[in-house]
């Protein structure tokens, strides 16, 4: 069974009622309200239906046999305890409403209900739900959001950047940017969110690298208690956290094969499926999707679908690495500098010598402004007040991502392990941030010392 687009007001209702009469009505005016009702006949039928599906709001009548209302809601409070309870009842006594209230009901009305008053209680529960996404859409993206975070850089390739962006932003289309670990790929999917017509919906990115495989598909689709081992809680999926907004699909490269084609099914229908649920929710979201893998080698070696590279790539933004803009350098250490030490703007040949700047100018940056944004920070911290000397930046600075040791002739793994190993010794064994310097994924990193412990046992 296909949903249609829900607007912000437009509500899943189960409704449940053993008079005959009341059903019928309340199918027609809910549906006219602008909502999606299921009926059913006792209070048994509804709690099935719970099990079954997820729903914003319960409707019940408090005084059914076998089943009365006051149960169904202690069965939704374990089943489906983010559905709103609304007890509808004939007996308009402040014991009845407290009963109900107490068993978590959001409010009670009695019957015959004025239509006009069901309509105004249902609209506060679906400006309630709203809240709740962006709450939800809003506390994810303080978690990962840093301060101040602008595109900054006069580089020509920036210019460009910034044009195409502006080109895209007030369209729905799915963009894809292309860019090296570290080079702001996530800066420029806000900032076509910020231009989008979207703007004051939830941004809600995700990070297909970090989540482990198994729960993928529930952190983007969400699913309900019980539907697989230590499914607790109903979840909702960032998807639907989004709904109105965008979704921003960082290292899709990353994304299991399995998931791939889900993913395709939702660009191409506008679907989803919680976990659990029989029925399919349509969604109102705009895709973007960042990689910093080359998604056609990948299809060659049947590791990213075809059609899914295609599906996403209807608009591509290729973000430049810092070595090929290192003019922009200078302009970029000084706006880092004034985020970790906020107060009065000064120049950059204030806050750096010349020794500093050379330094900075000359160095590779394999991590790009990630790791440029690491040193600053290093940096920051030993310097009491500017100028920031080359004493101040990390010991390894000078020659981290510059100079190969000619290790003579060897097998390309052990070359590659080389480089692991040399990586996160310079990093104190951080492997986030030698995956950073590698420019690969965390996840990627995993794999390969995995790999190699496998490969040492065996030997």
């Amino acid at each position: 069974m296909k949903r249609q687009p829900k607007s912000p007001e437009r509500l899943r209702i189960l409704f449940a009622d053993d008079e005959p009469g009341i059903r019928e009505v309340m199918k027609i005016e809910l549906a006219r309200m602008g909502h999606e009702p299921r009926i059913c006949a006792d209070g048994a039928a509804a709690v099935a239906a719970l099990k079954r599906n997820s729903y914003d709001c319960l409707l019940v009548d408090l005084d059914m046999p076998k089943m009365n209302g006051i149960q169904v809601i202690e069965a939704a409070n374990e089943i489906a305890p983010e559905t709103v309870a609304v007890v509808l009842t004939g007996k308009s006594s402040l014991q009845t409403a407290i009963a109900a209230l107490r068993q978590g009901a959001f409010d009670y009305l009695t019957k015959p209900c004025k239509l006009v008053e069901l309509e105004s209680l249902l609209s506060r529960i679906a400006q309630q739900r709203e809240l709740k996404n962006q709450y939800r859409a809003v506390k994810r993206q303080l978690e990962r959001i840093e301060a101040g975070q602008d595109m900054v850089g006069s580089h020509e390739s920036m210019s460009q950047v910034r044009e195409l962006i502006a080109k895209v932003a007030p369209t729905n289309s799915t963009v894809l940017i292309l860019g090296e670990t570290g080079t702001g790929k996530e800066l420029v999917a806000r900032g076509l969110h910020t231009a989008s017509l979207r703007a004051h919906k939830p941004f809600v990115p995700v990070n297909c690298g970090a989540l482990p495989e198994s729960l993928i598909e529930s952190e983007l689709f969400g699913h309900r208690k019980g539907a697989f081992t230590g499914a607790d809680e109903h979840r909702v999926g960032l998807f639907e956290v989004a709904h109105g907004g965008t979704v921003f699909l960082d290292e899709i490269g990353e994304l299991p094969k399995a998931l791939q084609a889900k993913l395709l099914r939702v660009l191409e229908s506008g679907e989803i499926r919680r976990i659990g649920d029989n029925e399919s929710l349509k969604i109102d979201v705009r895709i973007i999707c960042a990689t910093h893998r080359n998604l056609a080698e990948m299809v060659e070696d049947d590791a990213f679908r075809e059609d899914l590279m295609y599906r996403i790539n209807t608009f591509e933004i290729q973000l430049p690495p810092l070595r090929l803009r290192r003019d922009d350098i200078p302009e970029l250490a000084s706006h880092l500098y004034q985020r970790f030490r906020p107060g009065k703007p000064l120049d950059v040949e204030q806050l750096f010598t010349a020794e500093a700047l050379e330094m900075l100018r000359a160095h590779s940056w394999p991590g790009n402004v990630r790791e440029l944004a690491n040193v600053i920070e290093h940096a920051t911290i030993l310097c009491d007040r500017p100028p920031i000397t080359p004493k101040h930046l990390p010991q390894s600075f000078g020659t981290r991502g510059v100079r190969v040791p000619d290790l003579g002739p060897l097998p390309l793994r052990e070359l590659e392990m080389h480089a692991i190993y040399q990586a996160l010794e310079r990093h104190d064994g951080n492997k986030s941030q030698a995956a950073d310097e590698l420019g690969v994924s965390l996840k990627t990193l995993y794999n390969k010392l995995n790999q190699a412990t496998v490969e040492r046992k065996s030997a």
